[in-house]
């Protein structure tokens, strides 16, 4: 697979929704993973990203302004013992949940599918980073619609194994803008993972469409001994 930019992809993308960036640093140390949300809405742009635990949470920048929280309001981030899981919606509670029971990540899946958010059925993005005894590897997924017909959910996983240094994969909900939106299409995208944490946070956040950016999120975790830095962008302050 060709290696794509990240900067260019969101540069080039004013509305590919919400995303997920999962990878290894090049120098080899660090678990990296990244989450952002995009809003067109009044709704979707009255949020930030808060710490919770050792997760993070979304809430409303102006409560007064909160419409429908259902789709918008939710924990992106989940920690459960050596598992970092990152998704776009309320679906983190039925993975911690579901693993927590020994369950598998695409099998604590199965109870859910895409949003239901008639006519885009966005789909669900997840994804569950694990880390053990010096070793690391990782697993995406995405629920959809079959090509805009809810009567039917496909369900796509990809696990890596062992990541290369300098490699990760950024998936997202949306191809584009548009009405309604179409779906992400395809594996995720291969992309390179930069040692310096500061300068690949400020280079996601300065190529989000600047319109339609809400928050970031980026985590680096250090492999060998699970301690992690944490930075959190929130257009609304």
């Amino acid at each position: 697979m060709k290696q794509l930019s990240l900067k260019e992809e969101l540069q080039n993308n004013a509305y590919p929704g919400r995303g997920i960036v999962i990878g290894k640093s090049a120098n080899g140390r660090y678990a990296v993973t990244a989450y952002f949300i995009m809003g067109r809405s009044t709704n979707s742009r009255n949020r930030v990203f808060v710490e919770d635990g050792e997760g993070i949470r979304t809430q409303a920048f102006d409560p007064s302004k909160l419409e429908d929280p259902s789709l918008i309001i939710y924990a992106p981030v989940r920690v459960l013992g050596n598992k970092t899981i990152v998704t776009n919606g309320d679906q983190t509670d039925t993975i911690y949940e579901g693993m927590d029971k020994q369950l598998t990540f695409e099998q604590s899946l199965r109870s859910r599918e895409f949003e239901p958010d008639d006519p885009n059925y966005t789909p669900r993005i997840s994804g569950i980073i694990h880390i053990e005894n010096g070793g690391y590897n990782y697993a995406m997924s995405i629920l959809k619609s079959n090509n805009g017909n809810p009567d039917s959910c496909n369900r796509y996983t990809f696990a890596y194994e062992n990541p290369a240094a300098g490699e990760g994969h950024f998936i997202h909900t949306y191809m584009h803008d548009g009405n309604p939106l179409p779906s992400f299409e395809g594996e995720p995208k291969l992309v390179a993972i930069p040692d310096d944490m500061d300068a690949f946070t400020d280079m996601l956040w300065e190529s989000l469409n600047e319109d339609n950016k809400v928050s970031l999120f980026v985590r680096y975790i250090e492999i060998e001994t699970g301690r992690y830095t944490t930075r959190i962008m929130n257009k609304n302050k």
